[in-house]
């Protein structure tokens, strides 16, 4: 993987100021954040990204399914 230095942020920045780290994902289409001098977790902007090229459609989806699935209990309760 490579890595554009202008993405790179240390995960006690990204701590702090983490509306910085959403503009260079949203600028950059990623944002790398390092821990302990290594790349460690990957922020990426999904409506630029390549790397997640999803129709709005299923982005509609899979929030669907985590919803149902966090509130699975709630929603078969009012199901009766």
């Amino acid at each position: 993987m490579n890595i554009d230095t202008n993405t790179i942020v240390s995960v006690s920045e990204a701590n702090q100021n983490f509306s910085r780290v959403t503009r260079i994902a949203e600028k950059n289409g990623q944002a790398v954040i390092f821990k302990n001098n290594r790349p460690k977790y990957l922020l990426i902007d999904l409506d630029s990204s390549p790397h997640i090229d999803l129709t709005e459609d299923e982005k509609i989806d899979i929030v669907a399914a985590r919803m149902l699935k966090k509130y699975k209990e709630a929603f078969l309760e009012l199901a009766k």
